[in-house]
């Protein structure tokens, strides 16, 4: 029998979900490595999602506290899809998928796990990358630990520069 260890992942299986502090919003002391960011400017900042559904598995959200896209001033939000447009390059740029989902949950009810700071998601995907694991055992099993994608995409974020 073969062992698969993922220990980093028993915070999000047997934890609360609640963070204390949205996790867009990092105080300015906060460790961009330890809260998994990026790239940041003035209106967004890219994020790796830390309970990821693929490796390569990033969110973008607006520097503004909102959960309402339509509040935005315009060009905050034409500067947000424009990280969106080059978090995508990155990704693919990157790890090569042969297929992406890229999406936004607005509201608790449309499946948002973080309901009052909107952010997209970009997950790549791969054809034939799905086993019986999540159905069976509810565990999904990532080919690359989170730091290892961290470092992977650290060291391209300059492709994030506008």
């Amino acid at each position: 029998m073969h062992v698969l260890w993922a220990p980093w992942r028993m915070v999000y299986v047997g934890g609360s979900h609640a963070p204390d502090a949205c996790i867009f919003c990092p105080a300015p002391a906060t460790d961009r490595r330890q809260a998994l960011i990026l790239w940041e400017s003035p209106q967004a900042l890219v994020m790796l999602n830390k309970y990821p559904y693929a490796s390569g598995h990033l969110l973008i959200a607006p520097r503004a506290h909102t959960n309402d896209p339509v509040s935005l001033p315009p060009d905050d939000f034409a500067a947000l899809c424009g990280v969106l447009q080059r978090a995508i390059a990155l990704v693919r740029e990157e790890y090569r998928p042969e297929a992406m989902n890229v999406g936004m949950n607005l509201g608790r009810t449309a499946g948002a796990g973080i309901d009052q700071h909107l952010h997209w998601h970009i997950v790549p995907r791969w054809n034939g990358d799905t086993n019986f694991m999540p159905v069976l055992a509810d565990v999904r099993v990532m080919p690359e630990h989170l730091e290892a994608t961290y470092e992977r995409l650290f060291a391209r974020r300059a492709l994030l520069d506008g």
